[in-house]
């Protein structure tokens, strides 16, 4: 090996801790640009535990992005209606909005998917699986894409099974629903029709009013903590729980294209992180507030009835009705509901093989058993 003389030896170690600093200042760092400021609308009211989850996602994204990014989100109707929501993102009115794919069914059916109808036997999270690793996702896009609306969509949140509905008297099966003027959305509207409702799809600030002068005689919204903070209870005491009509919904956080592809990547890495944590602590939060608050429905003299089992397949029913006319009508809708049915066919399977009776376990330590005549 040839020896490097000592002097030399010393310049290139010299060297190469100079470069060495060199790079160590050349590195990336964080900019301290302008903050970035977004304007976001919900479509809730400011009271709804659902603005509140719009809020809990802002402020992660304003927490994590060190002051580059922030956002502010204004209640329903702040600067458009609930239901203008995905046009207002789309022109750039708002940057961005939180609300449910299924509040834009008028535009394509197909977006209903996300969210109404029994799912093939899908829960909220599996439907959310669907839509991050199944395929949902491209093909939300895809839909927006014929639309030519322009929006980055985020789905998060995988809500609580809703209720039935708030009714004057509790429902005994099918056709007791049969021409009553019910609010709901989405294909669930569709589905209602099927079974004889008259079907009236407010927004959800709108509903209690209009239960309260007599437009309509019954109405579903949600879940506990949104129908008691809405009044639902001071304007009707029965509640029907469980019902297929919404049973796998999901929430919808939107941004304005343009402005979201003109972010730096590391507040995109920032948004998508801060969709996912808020996710979870979305589906923590409803558990801890929607049981606390169905307490305090019960203490306020509402009583719940489940819905018995024929109304439910009654629903199914009605739903393969809507959805066979649906596919036949509208091809990208077809193109969803195969892309769902293939998810929910494995994925189910799996879940129902092994998840086991959480019931049987509840019932054994906090119900007592029926006493023997």
């Amino acid at each position: 090996m040839t020896q490097i003389p000592s002097a030399r030896r010393r310049f290139i170690k010299k060297a190469a801790v100079t470069t060495a600093g060199a790079g160590a200042l050349a590195a990336p760092m964080i900019s301290t640009a302008q903050t970035v400021s977004m304007r976001f609308q919900s479509t809730w009211p400011a009271k709804d535990i659902f603005h509140e989850y719009a809020q809990d996602f802002a402020k992660k994204v304003n927490d994590m992005a060190g002051g580059r990014l922030k956002i502010e989100v204004l209640p329903s109707g702040s600067v458009v209606p609930a239901f203008q929501l995905l046009d207002a993102v789309n022109k750039g009115t708002l940057d961005g909005g939180h609300g449910v794919v299924a509040y834009h069914y008028g535009k394509n059916n197909a977006l209903a998917l996300w969210g109404s109808g029994p799912a093939f036997g899908m829960d909220p999270n599996m439907v959310l699986a669907w839509h991050n690793y199944g395929g949902g996702k491209a093909l939300l896009a895809e839909v927006y894409a014929a639309l030519n609306i322009d929006v980055v969509s985020f789905l998060y949140g995988p809500m609580p099974t809703q209720p039935l509905g708030w009714f004057k008297k509790p429902i005994g099966k099918p056709e007791d629903l049969k021409g009553l003027k019910f609010r709901t959305v989405g294909l669930a509207v569709d589905v209602f029709k099927e079974l004889g409702v008259a079907v009236n799809p407010l927004p959800g600030g709108e509903i209690v009013p209009a239960l309260d002068r007599g437009l309509i005689d019954a109405a579903e919204f949600n879940n506990a903590s949104s129908d008691r903070v809405l009044g639902f209870a001071d304007v009707a005491k029965t509640c029907m729980l469980q019902s297929f009509h919404q049973s796998g919904e999901q929430f919808e956080i939107l941004f304005n294209k343009a402005k979201y592809d003109g972010l730096p990547a590391e507040l995109k890495a920032v948004i998508d992180y801060a969709v996912q944590a808020a996710s979870a602590d979305m589906s923590w939060k409803a558990i801890e507030r929607n049981s606390t608050d169905y307490g305090e429905l019960k203490k306020a003299g509402v009583k719940f009835y489940k819905t018995p089992d024929s109304v439910l397949r009654a629903q199914i029913a009605a739903w393969d009705k809507v959805i066979a006319a649906k596919a036949a009508e509208n091809p990208l809708f077809k193109k969803v509901l195969d892309s769902q049915k293939a998810f929910a066919q494995r994925a189910g399977g799996w879940q129902n093989d092994y998840t086991v009776d959480y019931k049987m376990a509840w019932n054994h330590y906090f119900r007592a058993p029926a006493k023997k005549a």
